[in-house]
């Protein structure tokens, strides 16, 4: 069997967790169920990945934070192969602009979350601040 790739372009999975800054646990799972696959084993059986592999990655850490489930993924990264291809078919391209208004949307609702964060770090700032003894015990807290 032929290497596909010059084996010094080829990374060793805890320079890709570096890298992508994913655990190297992460990346044997997506190994183990198919998501990403190192383009090569050593001869000792250690994986090895290529730029595409570390690419492929990166999309997904991407995806992550917007709560994009693993067959969300998976359905992703089939679209973008299906779209790098010549004649790619139109159902890909489709598929990567839902991807897209869904992924706007929850960029959207992140927003909110930390505007609200944002609003209650300013609230205990405000409190904090205040530095009044309090002596009236039987009064309420301030509201945040």
């Amino acid at each position: 069997m032929s290497p596909r790739h010059d084996r010094e372009d080829l990374l060793h999975i805890g320079a890709v967790a570096e890298r992508t800054e994913m655990s190297l646990r992460t990346l044997r799972h997506y190994d183990e169920i198919g998501l990403v696959t190192p383009s090569e084993r050593s001869e000792g059986g250690f994986r090895l990945y290529s730029e595409q592999d570390v690419q492929r990655i990166l999309l997904i850490r991407r995806m992550k934070p917007l709560d994009f489930s693993l067959e969300q993924m998976r359905e992703l990264l089939d679209a973008t192969d299906a779209v790098a291809r010549p004649e790619a078919p139109e159902s890909a391209f489709r598929t990567l602009r839902e991807f897209e208004a869904t992924a706007i949307e929850r960029r959207r609702g992140l927003e909110r979350k930390l505007a609200m964060a944002d609003e209650f770090l300013a609230r205990l700032g405000d409190l904090s601040e205040r530095r009044t003894p309090v002596t009236d015990t039987s009064s309420r807290p301030p509201e945040l």
